[in-house]
This record gives structure tokens, sequence and C-alpha cells, in this order.
């Protein structure tokens, strides 16, 4: 016999976007379950370099960008709510996430010699004001003082986040909400559509052969690349889904001063994006984007490796690594279809049928993402019956916490 379950909200994908708008919706009252196929905060979220942008590093043309002013309000609106006291744009409590951990309460930009001279005015004017800060020689982070440094380095209104522990604070309480789902032909989950193009149901199934039968007001897609299956299995066209790929560099060594700064370099992309992760064994994990991960998309791992190393020794080279264990990770970023497969300025949300596709574009959108979400259900009347709650059954399975991006990645000099 198949259990029908009636929920307001099924969220489809457990990455950051998908994890911040099940905890807001909870929140709100609405009954919502959370489906994800692999783990919560998997893919992109979890190789993502924690960076809460404030868009800064999209000024680097020496304009104010749309990026930029989209993205700018997110880091105040992620420091209220690792406070505890974030409120979100509808007026209802963020999520909490005071047990999440800061890795580092501003990230930076340095520029290596004088590359920097062109921008400094800029970095000064009223438009970058509390964004953007000039530092002394005496209020440099420690990475920065030695005495070979020459450059200038630049303090942003922007954090960086232990990424597995922002995803179990947003998870928290509500593990019995979410299920883990195999959308295979051969797995445990069915998307049933009707002949009006809705979703119908979602049909799960668990290993004691119990079945169960997903209803929602509304159907939310995040699951990042995977939505782009997840549209097709539904029959839906519009909106279409792009890949930009990025190859991402590794670095474990015993150095202790951890970096998180953009290094400015003559294109307006960052030359390089350092953020530095602790791992188990008092090591950094040193992950290396922009320009080096755009422009390694087409090296092999050791060719980019070689790249890396070359890099690393020219911009710092007061910083041994000569013993440092060096590995890659291909990660691709899935966001709306843009034209010359640009980067989409701000989060994506489109209503399709009784369903909503969106992608954040950036870990630092979620919380836009959900506020946009939350209108776009009381638009259309869509609102919490506070008396009522939503539970699935015992027998189905709870996706877990993904560990952190670089576990098992040293074994091997490439992961795809």
């Amino acid at each position: 016999m198949t259990q029908t379950i009636e929920t307001d909200v099924v969220v489809i994908g457990g990455g950051i976007a998908g994890l911040w708008l099940f905890r807001t919706l909870n929140t709100l009252g609405y009954r919502s379950v959370l489906l994800e196929q692999d783990s919560l905060g998997g893919g992109q979220t979890i190789k993502s370099q924690g960076i809460v942008h404030g868009g800064t590093k999209y000024t680097l043309t020496g304009q104010l960008t749309n990026a930029a002013q989209a993205i700018a309000a997110m880091p105040d609106r992620w420091r209220n709510a690792l406070a505890g006291e974030g409120v979100g744009g509808g007026g209802v409590a963020d999520p909490d996430l005071r047990s999440a951990r800061i890795l580092s309460e501003h990230h930076y930009l340095w520029s290596p010699g004088d590359i920097g001279s062109r921008m400094t005015s800029f970095f000064a004017s009223k438009a970058l004001r509390g964004r953007v800060e000039t530092l002394t020689k005496e209020n440099l982070p420690a990475i920065f003082k030695h005495e070979g440094f020459r450059g200038k380095v630049y303090q942003l209104n922007e954090i960086v986040l232990d990424i597995a522990t922002v995803t179990r604070a947003l998870v928290q309480g509500l593990e019995d909400k979410t299920v883990k789902v195999d959308w295979r032909e051969q797995g445990n989950a069915q998307l049933k559509t009707d002949s009006q193009g809705n979703i119908e149901a979602i049909e799960l199934s668990n290993d004691r052969g119990q079945k169960v039968q997903l209803k929602a007001k509304r159907f939310v897609l995040s699951a990042g690349e995977g939505t782009e299956a997840l549209l097709n299995t539904w029959g839906v066209n519009d909106p279409k889904m792009q890949v930009r790929p990025l190859h991402m560099v590794m670095v474990r060594h015993h150095h202790p001063e951890p970096v998180y700064a953009h290094c400015l370099g003559t294109t307006p992309l960052p030359r390089i994006t350092v953020t530095s992760h602790p791992d188990a064994d008092g090591k950094w994990v040193w992950y290396l984007g922009g320009g080096i991960a755009e422009d390694g998309v087409k090296q092999s791992a050791d060719e980019l490796i070689a790249t890396a190393k070359k890099e690393m020794k020219a911009l710092l080279p007061w910083v041994n690594l000569d013993q440092a264990e060096w590995a890659t990770l291909r990660v691709n970023r899935a966001e709306p279809k843009q034209s010359r497969l640009l980067r989409p300025d701000a989060a994506f949300c489109q209503p399709v049928a009784n369903g909503i596709v969106t992608w954040p574009t950036k870990l630092a959108l979620a919380p836009n993402l959900a506020d946009e979400v939350v209108r776009l259900l009381q638009e259309d009347n869509i609102r919490p019956v506070t008396d009522k709650t939503v539970s699935m059954p015992a027998g189905f399975s709870q996706p877990e916490i993904c560990p952190n991006f670089w576990q098992g990645c040293f074994d091997e000099k490439e992961t795809s």
C-alpha cells in the first residue's frame, strides 16, 4: 500500500541554496521535505572556497558592475546569521548559524609590487566605502608581514567559512525531514507528471518495500548540476543550464600562516584566490582558485600543479613549499544559461508549472535565493498551515553531511 504525504514544498537538492531555503521554509511554518541524491552540502557547495563574497572581485575593471551591486549586502546578511541575529528579506529570522565555523573574519586582496597602483583611487572611492580598507604595514595579515613583501593589501568586507559546519548548522534538527534518493531508473525515487506538465508526485520506496507518494503545492529544484537531468525527466525545455568548469589546486603543508586573499593581476579576474583550511593532522590545505583555476581547465593535473608551483614561488617566495603535497580537483559551476557563457549576476528563480527552478550562482547568494522563492510562494497565495506538520515514515535513509573537499584527494593527483 502506498502512503500519500501532503506537503507545501518539496526541495530537491541539499546544497547551500536548498539547505538555506529548507531551513527558512521550516522557520516560516511551511510543511517542507528535502530530497538529496548524494550528501548534504556536496557538489559545488563543499568544493567552493567558502568565501561570502561582497562583490569586490567583480570591480577589478575599475567599475561597479551589476554583479558587484547584486551581492553587496550578502556579507552582512551572513554575519548576522552567524551571530544568530539574521533577518531575511521578508522579515523572517534567517537560519541561526552560530555553530558554524568562521575560518577568517575577512578576505583580502593583495597586489604584488606596484601592480595595484591603478586600483588604489577606485578602492578609496565613495562607491566602495565600507567594502574595502587599505591596510598599513602594522595591520597586515601575518603571511604578508615578511620583509620580502613589497605590495599593497586591502581588507575586504567578506568572510570565509568552513562549509561542512555551515551545512551541519542548516540541517540541525530537521534531519527527519530529509530523504536520500536515487533518481536512476532502478532507484528509489521517481518523478511523476500529469497531462498539464505539473509534477503530480514523487514516488519513494525504501528497502522494506514501503512506498510513499510525496505531493506538494510547489516543487523547488535546487540540485545544481543535477537540475538538468531532473528537467529532462520532467520534460521541461526552459530554463536551460550551462556549466562553467574550474580546475582547482590543493596544497597541503606545514607552513604556519594561512592565506585568505585574492591576488590582483593584469585582468579583471584575480590572478589567484587562496583560502586555507585546517586538516585533522594540524596541516593547512591551501585551496587555489581564481584565474589559475579558470586557465587550468585545459591542463592535466601535472601541468596545472607545475603552473601552481611557479605561481606560488613568484607570489609568496618566502614560503617554502618544497615538502608540500599537491593535488587538483575539477569543479563544475552549474548556472542558468547565459549568452557567451557569462556568469549570471544574481540568484536565479523561475516558476515552471507547479515547480520553481533555481540556481544560486554564488554561495553568498543563498539567502537572496530563499527570499525570492518565499516571495513567489506568497504571490501564489501559498502560505504555511501552522497547525499541521509533516514527517517521513521510518525506514527511509537520510543523507549524510559531505566531508571536506580535500579528503581522499591526495591519494591521486587529479580527482574528477
